[in-house]
Order: C-alpha cells, then structure tokens, then sequence
C-alpha cells in the first residue's frame, strides 16, 4: 500500500465529527477506496495508539456503519500519527522521510486547517518528492474576501496542478442535493415546467438551531453571507437554476453552473433585495466583539438574467439560532387560477431527506370546493436507505479518490460568488441599513418576512 491520505489539522473538530467517521465507514464498506494509508498530522503528543483510542468514541457517534470492534482494529491500521507543527517549513523534512522510509508515494492532502495555513502547508511540501503530483481537498472557507482567496489561488496553484486541488462543499455531497438534477430532469411533469412560464418563485432556505459555539474567532470576521451564502447556497443554486447539461460530465456539469452564475442580476436597490440580521446574545458569545455588527442571518431576493428564469425571484434564507435545523428548497408553481392553492415541490435536504409534493383535488363530497393533497417521500426513513447511502465527506472523499470533481466548487465559481457577496456588503454598509435583531428559536427577524411581502410571496416554512 503506498498510497497516502494525509489530514493536516488531524485532532480538530472536522477531522473527529466528519473525517474520521467518514474513513471509518470506507473500511467497513470494504471500498476499494479503503486501500490508503492514513497519516494524520497534529503537533499534540500522541502514539498511534492513543490516536485510535481518541477518535473510538467520535467513530461510534458519528459513523454511519454499525461499529464493530474488529472492523475498528482493521480501521486502526490504516492510521499512523505523525507528530509536527504544520507551520515550520523545517518539519517538513522529517514528512518526507517518513513518506521514503514508508514508501509512499501518491499522495492526497486534506488541509482540514484554517485557510490563513493553506499556502504554508503547500510551501512546505515541496521538501516532499512528487508531492505536486497529489491531490488537495482544501475545506472552506476559501480565503477570507476575494482579494484573499485571489492570492490563495495563485500561491496553490502555483504548486499543485489546477486540476488536483478539489475544493470541497459538503452540501454537494449531500443525497438529496445529488438528487435534484434526477427529480428535475427525469420526471417530465417536472422537466417540462422547470420555467418563468410555470415557476412563480424558488426558495432556498438552511436553518441551523445553534449558535456559533466556540467559533468566534472566524465566525465574527465572517458572518451568514460569507459562511453560507457565498458558497453552499450558490452552489445550490446554481444546480437549480442549470440548463440541461449536454452530457453530464465534469466540465458540462461546471459550465452549466458557471453560467447561472455569471447569469445573477447586480443588486442595484439593496433594500429590496437583502435583510440582514443577529440574533441576541450573540455579542456575549465567546471570542465575539461586543460591539460586532456581524450578521448571523441573511435574506437575500435574487434574479437571473436569462431566457428560463426571467423575472422568477430566487429567495435565499440562512441563519443561526432559529426555531429549527432544517434545509429545504421550494419550487412555488404559479396558479392556474385564484381559488385554486399553488402547487409546490419541496426537496428536503436535511436532516430529513426526502421530496414533498402538494397538489389540488375536489374535496370529498357533493361539492366542487378545492382542497389540498400533500405527497410526501422520505428517503432516509428506511434502515436500508441510511445504511446503503454514503455520508457527505465518505462520498466526496472517494469521489476524489477516484478523480471525480463534478461535485466540488472550482475557482472561477468561487470567485464570481465572491464578488457578487462582497457588492451585497458593499451596497448594505454603503445604505447604512441596520443588523435588525431577532430572538433565537424564531424565524429571524421580522424585516425577511417583510421582504417577500412586498412582493406578494411568503416563505413556505
């Protein structure tokens, strides 16, 4: 086995919640993506051994494979701890030995680190021989504005081949938003409406329940639209909003989510276009300034410019600390008459996962009154579907294993997302329009309710 899965920030959260479950359920698959060795990089003291014993209980709450103590031992080989500090281009001479002396020689590299280490880590791995070669799965936030992930991109680029470095987007590897494109495109009664002519509005909502926790340190310097909008919810929509792919490759797949993106209309009237929002105590969260106007909520009203979508308004919504966590996205169909309610589709994303569909019948009875009917599939219901189904980052971990990039984010759509988000903060200081604050476990504030109002819509949830 000389292939190598090398996570640097290898005992923080992500790696404990996510990565590791995620390694763990490949061994237990028996994929034969299984056949890596993992080299996990932490500058805390730690064996191997004490590692595996670290991340046993992480493994058993958060695997989506039943744990199995032998599978775990099996798990446990794969992993060596490799003890350094990241941020010393000196240690990086010590990696390469290890690699030589382990014989490894193909390489995928995790940065699971904040971004301000990305180019530090790549500057360092050229004592590493072949390490150009590797992949990178770099998580986000990529860079901290666009002048920042500009500079990222170049100094990564400047290492690794463009088309090694996979930026990874865990929405994308979500089942339900893997399904979109299917329930879309394979179901005429859908494909056939998927328009201005028949869609009145879309909505895409991502509700969180929690507050920041302890990340205050990024989140105060980032906020809903940079953590959520600019990339997960774009990415999202730009799978919506997409024409049909001529083939349902890679680069068709990237073209035909560049181009709705390009396709965005500029915000012109910010007022009736974003509502910004946060919620109370949250200057009392640790590591938050207490005068930080940063936004824990976002409500944005979206246009793109383009044949199929003419005047259809995307409402975007996100937010910490509301009523539920929940993530969904609304098809609003127009109404074929006034007394008649509109047909809506509903894809649930998490933690549901599922599509429901509400359609209009005659109401039992002598009468022609209409009432509605509710149609409801709810994928991750069944033992089978859970267990056969492979979590967010297992699923784009093998995906880039075997070289797939159809679903993770590329730079040109990161960088036009980047700047349509930095023009919205830009026109909303510009206005001087306030944060408007809201209680946590509502909906967020009132003003987003207000915005979709004055246009004749409301949020569906």
């Amino acid at each position: 086995m000389n292939k190598t899965f090398t996570i640097f920030g290898g005992t923080g959260d992500l790696t404990f919640r996510k990565l590791m479950p995620a390694q763990y359920n490949i061994t237990a698959s028996n994929a034969p993506e299984k056949d890596f060795r993992i080299v996990i990089i932490g500058r805390r003291d730690y064996s191997t051994e004490q590692y595996c014993a670290l991340i046993k209980d992480w493994v058993k709450k958060f695997a989506r494979m039943p744990y199995d103590e032998d599978t775990f031992n099996h798990f446990c080989q794969r992993i060596t701890y490799f003890k350094m500090d990241f941020s010393n281009l000196e240690e990086y001479t010590r990696l390469a030995k290890f690699y030589a002396e382990e014989n490894l020689t193909e390489y995928i590299f995790y940065f699971a680190v904040a971004p301000r280490f990305f180019a530090v880590i790549a500057h360092g791995l050229r004592s590493v021989e072949n390490a150009d070669k590797g992949k990178v799965i770099l998580e986000k936030p990529f860079g901290e504005n666009l002048e920042a992930a500009k500079k990222l991109n170049e100094q990564l680029e400047a290492f690794f081949p463009a088309e090694n470095i996979y930026r990874i987007d865990h929405y994308l590897g979500k089942e339900m938003v893997r399904n979109i494109q299917t329930i879309r495109f394979t179901n005429p009664i859908f494909a056939n409406l998927w328009n201005s002519q028949y869609i009145e509005s879309v909505q895409i909502s991502a509700f969180e329940d929690l507050g920041i926790g302890s990340r205050g340190n990024y989140y105060d310097t980032s906020g809903a639209l940079k953590d959520m909008v600019q990339n997960h919810l774009f990415q999202i929509l730009s799978i919506v909003a997409m024409e049909w792919p001529e083939q349902f490759s890679t680069q068709a797949m990237h073209d035909a989510q560049l181009r709705v993106l390009k396709s965005l209309r500029k915000v012109e009237d910010i007022r009736d276009n974003m509502v910004l929002g946060q919620y109370k105590g949250y200057r009392q969260e640790k590591k938050v300034a207490l005068d930080s106007n940063t936004e824990t909520y976002a409500a944005l009203r979206l246009f793109i410019d383009n044949e199929r979508w003419w005047n259809t308004p995307f409402y975007i919504r996100t937010g910490k600390k509301l009523k539920c966590r929940e993530m969904e996205i609304a098809i609003v169909f127009r109404q074929t008459f006034i007394a008649a309610p509109q047909n809506i589709l509903i894809i649930k994303i998490q933690p549901n996962e599922g599509v429901h569909l509400q359609f209009n019948v005659k109401k039992p009875g002598d009468t022609d009154e209409i009432t509605q009917a509710k149609m409801n599939f709810i994928q991750n219901s069944s033992y089978i579907n859970k267990i056969n189904t492979p979590e967010a980052y297992e699923r784009l971990i093998m995906a880039c294993i075997r070289g797939e990039r159809s679903w993770f984010s590329q730079w040109d759509q990161i960088e036009i997302s980047w700047e349509f988000v930095e023009h919205l903060k830009d026109l909303y200081h510009w206005n001087k329009l306030p944060i408007f604050s809201y209680e946590p476990g509502s909906d967020g504030p009132a003003e987003a309710e207000n915005l979709l109002k004055r246009f004749g819509h409301s949020w569906i949830f």
